[in-house]
């Protein structure tokens, strides 16, 4: 199975931008030193990029902002689709992984031939830390267990409004339990900004950070200057 390229030192952490829809922001993410952006390709979200924009959005990226973003990760983000969809997507080439938000199986997920993330998400009280994540379909330690290949996986705020970028936050004790059991794939997602982030990452030590509507002016238009304060307040934490 194919794993992500540049896994970075444990001191490390890995910053994804995600729900990018417009060229200038993709431009704007790899400039400010974001390892990986993410496109939507899920029609009900408030951040999808239809198929004919995908070229638009991207496809600059490493002529724009040099040789340095050829290493900038760039991943296409579903929510159960079908196998067509994502072959689709995948056609442009423009992509190096996958980020599955539904209930895709460990088989379908790594049937594209690219490392992909798997998002898992978080709801419950005290039972959600006691457990590890309950309430999430299975406990959280045995979702994770489903996706062995997965090369990370990222734990969001449960909502019923949505899948990702509705700003809510989930307990980081859930992560820091799975940290702290020896996961070092757990990236973490939801209600994350500046002002948050950097208390989330001492707090956690995960893998990586998500970030899409709190770095945003409007859903789909990120901000050039909120990316570069969470940015900033990642890699200073």
């Amino acid at each position: 199975m194919p794993r992500f390229s540049g896994m970075l030192g444990m001191a490390d952490i890995w910053i994804k931008i995600c729900g990018i829809a417009r060229a200038e922001d993709a431009r704007a993410a790899a400039a400010l030193g974001a390892d990986a952006i993410g496109i939507v390709c899920y029609p009900p979200s408030r951040r999808y990029v239809p198929l004919g924009r995908i070229r638009e959005v991207l496809g600059g990226l490493a002529a724009e902002t040099g040789a340095e973003a050829k290493q900038v990760e760039t991943i296409a983000l579903f929510v159960n689709p079908s196998r067509d969809a994502v072959r689709e997507v995948l056609e442009c080439g423009l992509f190096s992984g996958l980020q599955f938000h539904g209930e895709e199986s460990a088989g379908f997920c790594e049937s594209f031939g690219l490392p992909y993330m798997k998002a898992l998400r978080v709801r419950g009280g005290e039972e959600a830390l006691l457990e590890i994540g309950s309430e999430i379909g299975s406990e959280i330690g045995p979702a994770i267990g489903e996706y062995p290949s997965a090369g990370r996986i990222l734990l969001d705020a449960w909502d019923s409004a949505g899948r990702g970028g509705t700003g809510k936050t989930f307990r980081w004790e859930v992560a820091e339990k799975l940290v702290a059991a020896g996961a070092r794939n757990i990236v973490i997602a939801g209600g994350l900004g500046a002002g948050n982030v950097a208390r989330a990452v001492r707090q956690v030590r995960p893998f990586g950070v998500d970030v899409s509507s709190g770095v945003e002016s409007a859903p789909g238009v990120k901000s050039m200057d909120k990316m570069a304060q969470f940015i900033e307040e990642v890699r200073d934490a």
